[in-house]
């Protein structure tokens, strides 16, 4: 899936494994970790690192603090968004706010995307 070797990504991510955020801790311990199936954090895809990220379902998950709701941050994501789209790769967007306060909202519609992606997949065949 890397279509770029960028040794400062892979840096950087790393130091983005140990140095999650509350909210990311949270969605990692508490669901993502205790799915079926591999769940990458911080994984670099080519110029980018996603949150997590489910190979088996092609989706990327990202946690949006307030920077991502200004003009500069909204614009980025969505270059970055398109980009991912166009590898066939879903993006989840959820704010921290949804974290804190809908958690279990966020984890089942995660689990619905994840669904829809094995469902469209068998009707496909």
């Amino acid at each position: 899936m890397n279509t770029t070797n960028n040794p400062n990504l892979t840096k950087n991510a790393k130091r983005l494994r140990k140095n999650m955020t509350k909210e990311e801790r949270h969605l990692w311990y508490d669901f993502l970790k205790l799915l079926p199936f591999t769940v990458n954090r911080q994984k670099v895809i080519g110029n980018y690192i996603v949150d997590f990220y489910i190979a088996s379902s092609k989706i990327a998950i990202e946690l949006d603090g307030s920077q991502h709701y200004e003009l500069k941050g909204s614009f980025n994501d969505s270059f970055r968004d398109r980009y991912l789209n166009e590898l066939g790769i879903t993006v989840l967007r959820y704010s921290n706010l949804d974290i804190n306060k809908n958690f279990e909202s966020v984890c089942q519609d995660i689990l619905n995307h994840i669904s829809q992606y094995y469902n469209s997949d068998i009707d496909s065949n």
